[in-house]
């Protein structure tokens, strides 16, 4: 999830070693801990532009690297704070906050290596979209209340609040599981494998992806107190044969490809629009296909040469206007 998220969920489960003297330390650590594996975005390559997609929620977000992560991070805080606490209540509270990290990145669907290195799998529960204030900001105000007035019961409070919306996420997602596999039914399809994940920011509107005879066919549901659908778009899984007959396989092009795959999760879809093997998870309104990211690639490049990463996040004004009736349930049936 983003950096606020992370630092303040990092920050709350900390503050339950906390005392009256060192709560907003203890909070402080916890935060930055919470917030530290994503120092792996620095792992970037100018020459090979998808390096990032294989190292970014890989081993500093593996299950066992959590006290080797809190270690690193207690070791270069506790030269800030040795004078007024001790090492092993530094790094109590940083190994509390990494140990955040991990897990609620796995509650998105971007994927997160929490088994690496015995496991390459991305493991993504699709409980929580990737930004979502009504998380963040009521755990955030009780985090501060909690710094404020020294009480651990508004930590309890944060905490408890955080667990309880991601169980709703899982309510969420099971009830618009439900859902999708109707739409495929109506349709006459037996979706060969089904994903969703809960659009920006929110937990009432989803993305619905399911793979039938070829396509991917994505639908935006929302589900509240009963649930309507906007019937979206489809596109053709990519071959290659089909969609680059030209390419070489072997080639750095055809490595890039078989690399970003496995980021996707083997949903790839080529757009013909902007000439993209892309990644069909993702998209600005729930029931399209134009691709947030995706690979640009040319089969007359030279052997050597990487695809071009292409990554696109606008959202103009019809585009936005178009998402708050799919949200408040306009055009929807």
């Amino acid at each position: 999830m983003d950096p606020i998220s992370q630092g303040t969920l990092g920050g709350a489960l900390a503050q339950t070693i906390a005392n009256r003297n060192n709560f907003a330390k203890i909070t402080l650590i916890g935060c930055l801990a919470g917030m530290a594996p994503d120092l792996d975005v620095l792992i970037q390559s100018n020459e090979d532009p998808i390096l990032f997609l294989e190292f970014h929620r890989q081993f500093t977000h593996s299950l066992i690297f959590i006290p080797i992560g809190a270690l690193i991070v207690a070791s270069a805080l506790f030269l800030f704070f040795k004078k007024t606490l001790a090492f092993n209540v530094v790094y109590l509270a940083a190994l509390l906050g990494y140990a955040t990290h991990a897990l609620l990145d796995a509650c998105t669907s971007y994927g997160t290596l929490l088994l690496w290195p015995f496991s390459d799998v991305r493991i993504a529960w699709n409980n929580v979209s990737v930004v979502d204030p009504l998380f963040t900001v009521p755990a955030l105000i009780l985090v501060i209340c909690a710094i404020s007035l020294k009480k651990r019961l508004y930590t309890a409070l944060a905490l408890t609040w955080c667990f309880l919306y991601l169980m709703l996420g899982v309510i969420q997602h099971e009830r618009t599981y439900r859902a999708a596999l109707e739409i495929a039914n109506e349709r006459q399809h037996s979706p060969q494998r089904l994903t969703l994940k809960p659009s920006f920011g929110n937990l009432i509107l989803w993305k619905a992806v399911y793979e039938h005879e070829g396509r991917y066919h994505v639908d935006a549901i929302r589900t509240l107190r009963t649930t309507t659908w906007c019937s979206g778009e489809s596109i053709e899984v990519f071959d290659y044969d089909k969609h680059l007959p030209t390419l070489d396989k072997n080639s750095q092009q055809g490595i890039d490809i078989e690399r970003f795959r496995w980021f996707s999760q083997d949903y790839l879809g080529y757009d013909y629009q902007s000439q993209l093997v892309a990644d069909i998870r993702y998209s600005m309104i729930p029931s399209q296909i134009r691709p947030m990211w995706g690979l640009r690639i040319n089969p007359a490049k030279n052997q050597r040469e990487h695809a071009v990463w292409i990554a696109s996040r606008n959202l103009d004004d019809e585009q936005l206007s178009l998402f708050k009736d799919m949200l408040t349930g306009e055009h929807c049936r």
